[in-house]
Formats: structure tokens, sequence, C-alpha cells
């Protein structure tokens, strides 16, 4: 006979561990089994600690303006120890004609920067004059539209930073849902933000924890009932119930959440005609070099590269200057990230060949008089999934499938965007909807900052 719950997630990364904690902290009783593939929960949300440096596998932070991410962090307590990097004190830089120039802090702000020549920076205005286009745009294609051609560098190194993808392949209402709303609501983009901006207060932090990412991740799955090493083969619907077929043993429950990457969801689900079998996936791995403090590592969180600039590293983050404990006494971290979707052959470089490169690469753009005297590179198991060309369509067809079908939910990396705080946020929009607590709209779309 099946082993039967009320409800089972597959899955234990950010999402599934999200949506357990949102159940668990509404209806105390629920009886919740989570399965996950792997001997650890997390997914690419993984710390790396060695010889006193504190590096990150995956994501380095998350912005602390999402009201599921503070519900969920005051819930755990987390909130006492999270560490704030707020944007508003902290300046980002981009790559530009070889050197590092401060990348504006607000749209607006472009005006003034030294990135765009004064038609460029008068092309902007544009937008104010131009009426939505309402067919499917790649980012590209829509920011040349709306703002000219001198933005596209800059567009690039937000998407670089972000997806590590392609901005002419990745689709503008997967990527900037927010945005788009604004320019069709009201007729610009720059228009929608004067609007947003008259009801905006101080900017938000970059959270994270004194041991790094993985912190959230132990304090999530320390409660919920997980069964590691399990991973689901299949799923089925009978006639009351769902049934998940691990190979080993076959369970049940009136309602499964899948809290998958997306294309691990679309392979069990392949059965139900998506419109796309798979999104494209974009691998990168971080290169951890630490230096003695003669290294002279400008204030701020770290800087982008567009394509054009030809450099070997998308980018990398001055860790040591966004949060505390990344370093031993005396030492400094950054962390630069290589391959993406345009160069995956980087990836399959050595790791001494990747930390040369790197430290090559570096030292023409910041004053490196000695070698790392630390180095290690991360090499994640999965790659950023890629919200290109089709992506809309695959997210109305997600919602008819959830329609369709009782008690089955989708939420994980990929779905509704790739951050934390769209995990956290979709992951609650999930277990209130099987709380009934919500009618299980998907929330409106956010103007989400570009934070690296």
């Amino acid at each position: 006979m099946p082993e039967t719950h009320e409800i089972i997630i597959v899955g234990a990364g950010l999402s599934g561990l999200s949506a357990a904690h949102f159940l668990h902290s509404s209806a105390p009783g629920t009886d919740i089994l989570i399965l996950e593939q792997d001997g650890r929960p997390g997914g690419a949300v993984r710390s790396f600690s060695e010889h006193g440096y504190l590096a990150e596998w995956g994501p380095h932070g998350f912005l602390d303006n999402n009201p599921a991410s503070r519900a969920l962090l005051s819930e755990t307590g987390l909130d006492r120890i999270a560490q704030k990097a707020p944007l508003g004190s902290f300046v980002r830089y981009v790559c530009h004609a070889g050197r590092l120039v401060q990348l504006p802090q607000s749209p607006f702000a472009l005006l003034k920067t030294p990135l765009l020549s004064p038609l460029g920076k008068l092309r902007l205005l544009g937008d104010l004059f131009k009426k939505p286009r309402l067919e499917e745009q790649s980012v590209g294609q829509w920011a040349a539209y709306r703002f000219g051609p001198e933005i596209l560098p800059l567009v690039d190194a937000a998407i670089t930073g972000t997806f590590a993808g392609d901005y002419e392949r990745l689709s503008i209402d997967g990527v900037m849902p927010g945005v788009r709303a604004l320019e069709k609501e009201a007729g610009s983009v720059l228009k929608g933000l004067l609007r947003k901006k008259r009801g905006a207060g101080v900017l938000p932090a970059m959270t994270s924890f004194p041991l790094g990412m993985e912190q959230l991740i132990t304090t999530l799955a320390t409660g919920p009932n997980i069964l590691y090493h399990s991973p689901v083969r299949a799923i089925s619907r009978g006639n009351e119930a769902w049934e998940i077929h691990t190979g080993a043993k076959t369970y049940r429950a009136a309602t499964v959440i899948l809290a998958l990457p997306v294309n691990r969801a679309l392979t069990l689900l392949a059965d139900h005609a998506p419109p796309l079998a798979a999104l494209p996936t974009a691998g990168i791995a971080t290169v951890a070099l630490g230096f003695t403090d003669k290294a002279q590592v400008p204030f701020g969180f770290g800087y982008l590269a567009p394509e054009r600039e030809n450099r070997f590293a998308m980018g990398a983050l001055f860790s040591t200057r966004m949060f505390p404990g990344r370093a031993p006494q005396g030492r400094v971290l950054m962390e630069a990230l290589v391959g993406g979707r345009r160069h995956p052959e980087r990836l399959e470089l050595s790791d001494d060949e990747l930390i040369s490169r790197i430290y090559d690469d570096l030292r023409q753009l910041i004053p490196l008089p000695e070698p790392p005297c630390f180095s290690r590179v991360l090499r994640g198991d999965s790659g950023i999934p890629q919200l290109e060309m089709g992506y809309p369509a695959l997210l109305a067809w997600k919602d008819s499938l959830e329609q369709e079908l009782a008690g089955l939910h989708l939420c994980g990396f990929g779905w509704e965007g790739i951050g934390m705080n769209d995990m956290m946020k979709t992951a609650k929009m999930v277990a209130d909807k099987i709380l009934l607590q919500t009618g299980g709209k998907r929330p409106e779309p956010e103007v989400k900052p570009v934070y690296f």
C-alpha cells in the first residue's frame, strides 16, 4: 500500500522548504512529507567556508523588501542575526572602456552618467513618447526601442549580473514583468517610475547571514519531515489523490507541490504537453580569491562587465565590502563569476586555469600588488534557467495546468523568476492557496532593482 500524507512536497530547496514553513506556520498540525533527491537540502543555495573565508556556490543574498521573505525571517528568528548591506549606501560599478565606472543608482541618474553621450541621454527621454509594443520582445529589442542603442551595454551588464544570460534572447515579459507592467499602465517606463517614486521609501538592503546563505536553509530544514536520497521518477493523478513514485516506493497525497527547478518539473509533466520541453540554462562558476589588505578593492558591491568589453569574468563581488566575516583579519575576498550563456566553454577549463585567468582579469581593473593568498573554484551542479522567448507561454500553460489538475501546485527555481525573493514569495502564494486564504492569483509584478 502507498504511504499516505496530506501534502507531499517534491524538492527540499528554498521553494520547498519555504512552502513547508508557511504551511506549518498557518496550520501546525498539517501532515507534510518532503522528498529530496540529494543528500542535503537547499539546492543551489550553498555556502563554502575554509580558512576563515566564506563564499557562496549560489546566490549571495536577497533584498529585504518582500513581505514573504520578511515574514519568513521574522517567524524563524533569522531577522535578529541577518546582515544588511543597504543599496543606498553602496556603489556598484560597470566595466567601461577598460576601467571601472560607477553605475547610476537610479534610472534618472543616467542623465548625469559619463557612460552615455549627450545624444544618448537625450534619446533616453524618447521613452516618454514611445507607445508600448504588445508583442513579445527580447530584452535587447525592448530596451533599444524604448531608450535607444546606447543603453544596451548597461542593460547587458544588468542581465549578465542577474541571469548570466544573453539580453538578445531573454524575454522582457519574463525577466522584467514589473517594468513591463509600468510601461503598459503609464504609457512609458519613465512616467511609471515617476509615479512609483512618489510613494517609495528608502532603498532596500541586501541580506545575508553570519554563516552565509546556507544558514537560511539549515534553519528551514530543522523542522519538516524530509526524506533525502528520494528522487521522484513519476507522478500520476488517481481518482482521489496523487501518487508519487520514487522507484523504491510509492506515496499518496491529496496535494502535491512540485518545488523543483523548472526543467525537472517539466520532465515529470511531459505528458501534459508543455509548450517548451525545457528552458535553456546558463552554467556559472564562482572563483573566490583572497588577498592581503594591500589589495585596493574599491568601496562597493562589485562590478559587472558587458560583453563588448571582452573581459574573462562576467563580473565580481567585493565580498568583504558587503558583509562582515567573509575573510580573516587583514584579508579581503572577491568572488568572480565566469561562464554564463555566452561562454559555457570557459567552464571546461581546469581550476588552476580559471584562477589564473580571473586573477589576470581582475588586476587589469583593480590594483592588486600581490597574487592571491587564497583561491577556490566553486562549480554549481546546475545552471540558471534562462527566461527566453516563449517563457510567457510556459507560465500561461502552468496556470492552466494548475486549474485543470486539482491538488497540483508548482513553484521553484525558474517559475515566476530566479531570485530568492521570487521563490519565497511564490512558495507563500502556494501555501496560501492550499489553505484557501487567497484565490491563488499570481501576485502583482514587481519592479526589481539591479543589486549586483
